[in-house]
């Protein structure tokens, strides 16, 4: 019995690309009293309605509100078990030109859903972050770097209400807005594809992968970490090679704030992280972690001093064949299959 079966499940920023998909896969594969999609967009809400209609789906519900409002939140959270943290204002460009902006929702407002949470007695939080908080050299980085750090030390004062908060981090999402795929995609047509530097490697997970991997994370979690899935890499320019092989390819630079190859275990991290089958836990430092107890249940190896989980040190890296894959994927509006693995992965937490 999944844990989402029989809660009242809200997803903040649930009518992006995650939220889609996390709401598709709830309601197809789970039986959730009720979901509640809270975002700020009512166009969006609007259709994404149009394709959950109330009679196949009664208990899909929709909330209008922005995590910037404290008071509406604690109205949006009533009677709520389980919390998905997806909302943010993400697109780095932006954040660089526009950081007040991001400020207000990604540090401010995690605030708000935390303090609504604890008063409001939900039983579980679990938020989206991303590699960009790892070492952030941008602004959105920097800007969730912050939400990590509130959603852990969380659980040091929502002890008496019970609630849990824990994190989960991982790569660029295939096919979600603003990717490179569809980017890469949409420039062929023109013969010409812009990269912005020939040596850049990045993360890659599918919306599917993502949406497992939260949805495990709220099962096992206990609170205070961070879970960090493995996932491969790829380099931006074999992206560009096979996607468009009779393109040119002009190099353009590095954006603001843009990193040549991104982490998502920094090296001082890895004292406290541990590795499991398919995916790290970063344990938190506060008084009320006990990490032997942690450690030993789970069955996790400590890393190695000097650890770092980077991009361009990935020892899985996509080959033609799977980029092809991915590709085709995206073309066919289907990008959230499976990425290619070479075995089942197991996940164990806690015990």
């Amino acid at each position: 019995m999944s844990i989402l079966d029989g809660a009242s499940v809200l997803i903040t920023g649930g009518t992006g690309s995650f939220g889609h998909r996390f709401v598709k896969t709830v309601l197809t594969k789970h039986k959730p009293s009720r979901l509640v999609v809270f975002s700020r967009d009512e166009l969006k809400q609007f259709e994404m309605r149009e394709a959950f209609p109330i009679e196949a789906y009664p208990n899909l519900r929709f909330f209008l509100g922005d995590v910037r409002d404290r008071d509406r939140l604690y109205r949006a959270l009533d009677g709520v078990d389980i919390v998905v943290h997806a909302a943010a204002l993400k697109q780095v460009p932006a954040a660089e030109y526009n950081p007040l902006e991001s400020i207000k929702t990604n540090i401010l407002g995690s605030a708000n859903l935390i303090d609504a949470a604890i008063d409001r007695k939900v039983k579980r939080v679990l938020a989206l972050s991303t590699d960009k908080a790892a070492n952030p050299v941008n602004l959105y980085g920097a800007t969730k770097l912050c939400a990590d750090k509130l959603f852990v030390a969380a659980n040091q004062y929502a002890a008496h209400s019970g609630t849990r908060f824990s994190v989960v981090r991982y790569g660029n999402v295939i096919g979600s807005r603003g990717s490179v795929i569809p980017y890469f995609l949409a420039q062929k047509p023109s013969g010409r594809l812009t990269i912005t530097d020939e040596r850049m490697t990045r993360f890659l997970i599918t919306l599917d992968d993502g949406v497992a991997f939260v949805i495990r994370g709220l099962e096992h979690m206990l609170g205070g970490e961070i879970y960090v899935p493995k996932i491969p890499s790829v380099r931006v320019a074999d992206l560009a090679r096979v996607i468009g092989p009779e393109c040119r390819r002009d190099v353009i630079g590095i954006r603001p704030g843009e990193k040549l190859h991104e982490i998502m275990i920094p090296e001082d991290d890895a004292r406290v992280t541990l590795e499991f089958g398919d995916h790290f836990v970063i344990q938190p430092t506060h008084s009320f972690w006990n990490h032997k107890d942690y450690e030993a249940e789970g069955k996790g190896r400590i890393c190695a001093d000097g650890f770092r989980y980077s991009s361009d040190l990935n020892t899985h890296w996509l080959d033609d064949a799977e980029i092809k894959q991915l590709v085709a994927a995206v073309l066919a509006k289907g990008v959230g299959e499976s990425m290619p693995k070479a075995d089942e992965p197991r996940f164990i937490v806690g015990g």
